[in-house]
């Protein structure tokens, strides 16, 4: 199981991965931290992202993931991290930690983690 970051669920949604995010999207389970569906409905708000959540498209693609609810132990492990970044990205990092679920990511505060599992 891989849990992707927000800008890997929109490039996927998007088709716009690497070759080897596609790969390893192709060949994984997928999950998502529970923070990436409201990181999603405020970047739509703002007008940084337009996506239908009704479209035939992103239901499917939502019926594919596991969604991961954010516990306490991730919230008290985002605060304990050994990098800083906004907090929906805390929470996903934590997320991984917790589940013990790779990052698939592009993000470069959060891949100079030594804590956090990453997609190889």
């Amino acid at each position: 199981m891989l849990n992707l970051d927000t800008h890997i669920l929109i490039a996927t949604l998007n088709g716009d991965l690497t070759p080897r995010e596609h790969e390893l999207v192709a060949k994984n389970e997928l999950a998502i931290s529970g923070v990436v569906l409201w990181e999603l409905a405020k970047l739509v708000q703002i007008g940084r992202l337009r996506m239908d959540f009704e479209s035939s498209e992103f239901r499917q693609c939502l019926r594919q993931l596991t969604v991961l609810p954010i516990t306490l132990e991730i919230a008290r492990t985002s605060t304990r991290l050994d990098f800083s970044s906004d907090p929906a990205d805390e929470i996903i990092a934590a997320t991984s930690i917790v589940e013990d679920v790779p990052l698939l990511t592009r993000d470069r505060k959060i891949l100079k983690s030594r804590i956090v599992p990453f997609a190889k």
